[in-house]
């Protein structure tokens, strides 16, 4: 048994209007919308919908969306609002106290972060020792780790690589390595349907694999119909191959941290309710999630390490 968690940044339950959403223009398993109902999930999956503002005014951000779904707790509610971006010291502080990876550890529960990064940029982070790939550029910004950096760290998860991915042993953020290998990274073409692989095959080893991916907020923010369609296909090819491959007893867990892309009438975040995918047990249990505070204790019972 083991609990896949695929979350994708910045997508939301939009209006069926192909003219501003590129949800409403395919048939993609996210392709949720307001009021209800979307694309049929294969294998008896069920889909539902949870709140991002969490009582909290202004639009949902990253740092603190992620932070929840990450925790169980809610993040702008104990920062006293949203903030976008990075998490600041005192939401590290937060993520380090109650990330799930934590109680999944506790738990002697085994949990992997499938995302490759860089080695220079763990080493400039404090995660990685030893030689790295390449030099890190100071460049013009200070590094800073995402949520789910930090909430992986502080179990003492072991990073993943390119190296790593080279060996089929990790996904690149855009599944198919495209971006890392315009900055040389000499990574293998791979296909979404070869990176579900990828990921099933870590699942099989653990109780929770986690994978991250951001290109649809990218897309949301550039307001672009064409990319957002691309990003959607790939992601949407993944998913499917994912769903495909689980075990009878696998779950599949899929949610974001807010809207963005299936709104392109704007490029700022929006106030929509985020779609919640489940899939294998996860799937009786996804129409009970009210907001991202659920999120996290759902992942937690499913990979057999209830919060008590």
């Amino acid at each position: 048994m083991a609990v896949l968690f695929v979350f994708v940044d910045g997508v939301g339950a939009g209006e069926r209007d192909p003219e501003v959403n590129p949800l409403a223009r395919g048939e993609f398993l996210l392709s949720r919308f307001v009021g209800g109902g979307g694309v049929p999930l294969p294998r008896g999956g069920r889909a539902g919908t949870a709140d991002a503002t969490l009582g909290v005014a202004g639009r949902p951000q990253s740092a603190t969306g992620q932070a929840t779904l990450l925790t169980g707790e809610n993040a702008p509610r104990a920062l006293g609002r949203h903030l976008l971006g990075f998490p600041n010291a005192a939401l590290r502080q937060l993520i380090q106290a109650r990330s799930l990876f934590c109680d999944l550890a506790r738990a002697e529960r085994r949990a992997v972060f499938a995302n490759a990064y860089p080695a220079a940029y763990l080493q400039a982070l404090g995660l990685l020792p030893g030689a790295g790939e390449a030099a890190v550029s100071p460049g013009r910004h200070r590094l800073r780790p995402a949520a789910t950096t930090v909430a992986y760290a502080a179990a003492g998860g072991t990073f993943k690589t390119f190296e790593d991915a080279q060996r089929k042993e990790a996904l690149t953020h855009d599944l198919t390595g495209d971006r890392a290998n315009r900055y040389g990274a000499g990574l293998p073409p791979r296909s979404p349907e070869d990176a579900a692989a990828i990921l099933l095959r870590l699942a099989v080893a653990h109780d929770l694999a986690v994978f991250e991916f951001f290109e649809t907020d990218e897309a949301g923010h550039a307001r672009s119909m064409p990319r957002a369609l691309e990003v959607l296909g790939r992601l949407d090819a993944f998913l499917r191959a994912l769903v495909a491959g689980l075990g009878e007893a696998d779950s599949l867990v899929v949610t974001s941290d807010h809207g963005n892309l299936e709104d392109l009438a704007t490029r700022n975040h929006t106030l929509a309710r985020v779609p919640v995918l489940g899939f294998g047990p996860a799937a009786a249990k996804v129409d009970g999630i009210g907001d991202l505070t659920e999120v996290a204790p759902l992942l937690l019972e499913l990979a057999g390490a209830p919060r008590a």
